[in-house]
This record gives C-alpha cells, sequence and structure tokens, in this order.
C-alpha cells in the first residue's frame, strides 16, 4: 500500500476524461512516449498518473501547449495485448487520488510530477434518501449481466459496492455526460456522502427525472 506522507515521481498520462479510483479505462497506446511508459509499468509493476486536460490534446502535436488538473489518480494496468512492437491494447484500473507539486516535460515529451497520495474514502452506507441512485446503478449492472456481457468487456470493475457512497458516485461518474468542472470537483471532494449528494443534484437534468420524494413523516 502506498503511502500518503511522503511524496514520489511519476509518470503523468494526461487525458481528456480523466479517471476516477476503481474505475476502468481502456487505452490504445501507440507513441513512443507512453509505450516506453506502458512497458515499464508492465516490467517493474508500477502505476502511472493520469490527469485531466485542460488544454492541449491527448496526441502530441507539434507547437501545442498542454496544461492538466493538480489532482489525478493513480492507474494500474490490469490486462495488456502487444498487438504489434508499437501498439498495445491495456485494460487499468484506477487507484488512489493523487495532488501534483510540480511537474516537467522528459524524453519523448513525457510528462511526469512529484506527487502525493489524498485521503482515501472512509466506507460510507448510502443514504436512505440516495439509495434510488445505487438501485439505478444495480439495475443496470445486472442488465448488462442478463445481457451476457463477459466480465473483461464490462464498463465496471467488480467487486461492485453498490452499498458505498464514494463507489456508487464515482461509477455515475464515469457514465454521465458531466462537465469537466463537475468532475474536478468530485475527484477534489474528500467527504463521500457529500461527492454522491453532488452527484445527485446533477443527475437528475442530465436524466429528466426528479428524484423520488422523501417520505414524509408525522
Amino acid at each position: 500500500m502506498l503511502s500518503g506522507l511522503d511524496s514520489f515521481t511519476i509518470p503523468l498520462f494526461p487525458l481528456g476524461a480523466g479517471l476516477f479510483p476503481d474505475g476502468l479505462l481502456v487505452l490504445q497506446i501507440f507513441e513512443i512516449r507512453y509505450l516506453e511508459m506502458v512497458k515499464k509499468a508492465l516490467r517493474d509493476k508500477s502505476l502511472f498518473g493520469v490527469v485531466a486536460l485542460c488544454e492541449g490534446s491527448e496526441v502530441q502535436q507539434p507547437g501545442s501547449q498542454t496544461a492538466f488538473e493538480s489532482i489525478g489518480t493513480l492507474a494500474e494496468v490490469v490486462i495488456s495485448n502487444a498487438v504489434q512492437p508499437a501498439l498495445y491494447f491495456i485494460r487499468c484500473r484506477g487507484r488512489e487520488r493523487f495532488q501534483i507539486h510540480e511537474s516537467s516535460q522528459g524524453r519523448y515529451g513525457l510528462w511526469s510530477a512529484r506527487v502525493s497520495l489524498l485521503p482515501a474514502d472512509e466506507p460510507k452506507d448510502i443514504p436512505p434518501d440516495l439509495q434510488y441512485i445505487a438501485n439505478r446503478l444495480g439495475r443496470l449492472i445486472a442488465e448488462l449481466q442478463r445481457k451476457g456481457l463477459p466480465e473483461a468487456q464490462m464498463p465496471i470493475w467488480p467487486p461492485y459496492r453498490l452499498d458505498e457512497c464514494g463507489w456508487v458516485a464515482y461509477r455515475w461518474a464515469e457514465l454521465l455526460p458531466l462537465s469537466p468542472e463537475q468532475k474536478r470537483g468530485l475527484l477534489e471532494e474528500n467527504d463521500s456522502e457529500l461527492r454522491l449528494r453532488m452527484l445527485a443534484e446533477w443527475m437528475g437534468p442530465i436524466l429528466g427525472e426528479d428524484p423520488p420524494a422523501r417520505a414524509q413523516t408525522p
């Protein structure tokens, strides 16, 4: 287990969508900077950091400027397939969140940063008034399973922790078309119940639904 008390240096992969803890990230790797990074991660069983882009492109372009968020998520390569020496398909799992202290660009344009870990979620049960959000996610997972979708093709990594505020909020954050600002807010929030309540405020308007009415207590 990594310690959040000390800083350490990791390679960075700036992406348009970013990554959340326990999330699934599917990547096609062909740029030399990321090929070297992935090969090292596989060889050393090491991690790299995923950060959301604020400016620039995922693919390196001459003269382009790159800016990214100061908070990201560690990524662990779980499945890799080397189609060709210069083409890898990988599936990664999101790990701990981190805070960037300083970053620099090195060989082949690969970014690296000195980072420290942010606090991990304390498991919190779903409050009764937000249970409908977890239930809807559970129905979605069950529907995909009924259709016979293999576990390796599921858009969500097991185990399915539908009783935890943080896990449910992050999974909906991956599925819904949230703005970069909304995703940043969810990733920065340390209180997992508050994170789920933030998600609940945005979820209704996106899906065109109102949350269930709370039962009135006499």
